[in-house]
């Protein structure tokens, strides 16, 4: 590790949250800022093996929207936050090629948190079939698209990459879109921050649950992964409360808490907010109409919205 910089391991799937450094950042990461229509955006980019190797994020570019009305239900800024996940999303796709786009909706339906894979699938526009077995009657402004959402191993007890590799395999895909919920380092961006990322994704890395990869490397395709925070690690929240009521604390001293809490019968206790039901609903619908939006560019906003419906 350069001794430009320190930093401490960070339970958080957000590259935006995994670093500490001084206030140009360090070397082989470049971070960017701004906002639009009252959304905050980050873009992390990871630029050399070193810096990979020290945040635990592979190399490549990671752009994080963030906005609070999210996730106070707000329609307008969920609207904002659909347009500008669609550009980023349509930006990293790229148009080229006639192939088909999978999207993955990776977790498992009947936990409420890690849902928003299945429930992303459930609202995105499936059209491939159309193109296969209807051709006279499918739009011809429409792309092809196919979707899945494979469940978990302990339910199917087929892991999620044997599947998406057969399907890659069958349907060639030009490209694979991943949803997944995700672990944040601050309650804050709970329901309120959408990542994206073209690296590809581990999935069940946030609750340490790790599988498999889905990357480039691995299926010969590009790889996009898109998530939202939906839970906090436990002890992360008991470290804050610390450093809320004992100001003067030293980072070494909070460190220790949270590690001795990591190690400790309840190490990977993982929270949620009690309203996790509407916030799940709310960005599967958020994501799905970004995605939608990203693959099928020459229909209205009023046409993807009324086959969503």
């Amino acid at each position: 590790m350069s001794e430009v910089f320190s930093m401490r391991q960070i339970r958080t799937d957000l590259a935006m949250e995994s670093f500490q450094g001084p206030e140009g950042g360090f070397p082989g990461v470049r971070v960017s800022h701004w906002e639009a229509m009252g959304v905050t955006l980050t873009e992390v980019v990871i630029e050399t093996e070193a810096a990979s190797c020290a945040l635990g994020k592979a190399v490549g570019v990671y752009m994080t929207l963030e906005c609070a009305a999210m996730r106070r239900r707000d329609l307008d800024a969920r609207l904002a936050v659909a347009n500008l996940l669609g550009e980023e999303i349509a930006r990293m796709l790229g148009r080229e090629g006639d192939a088909p786009v999978l999207v993955v909706g990776l977790g498992n339906r009947r936990i409420t948190p890690d849902s928003l894979g299945p429930q992303t699938v459930d609202r995105t526009l499936v059209t491939r079939h159309m193109f296969e077995e209807l051709p006279d009657f499918a739009d011809e402004r429409m792309r092809s698209v196919c979707a899945i959402a494979p469940g978990v191993l302990g339910v199917t007890g087929v892991e999620t990459m044997e599947m998406v590799e057969a399907i890659t395999a069958r349907v060639r895909p030009r490209a694979i879109l991943c949803v997944d919920s995700l672990a944040a380092r601050a309650a804050g961006r709970i329901g309120a921050a959408i990542q994206l990322t073209d690296t590809g994704i581990q999935p069940g890395s946030g609750v340490g649950n790790h599988r498999r990869s889905l990357t480039r490397e691995a299926l010969g395709v590009p790889v996009i992964a898109i998530g939202m925070p939906t839970v906090i690690y436990a002890a992360t929240l008991a470290r804050d409360a610390m450093e809320a009521l004992s100001p003067d604390a030293g980072e070494e001293a909070l460190d220790h808490v949270e590690a001795e809490l990591l190690e400790g019968e309840h190490g990977e206790m993982v929270v949620t907010p009690r309203e996790i039901d509407d916030l799940i609903a709310d960005a599967a619908g958020v994501i799905a109409s970004a995605v939608n939006r990203a693959l099928q560019p020459d229909l209205s906003e009023e046409e993807i919205a009324a086959m969503m419906n």
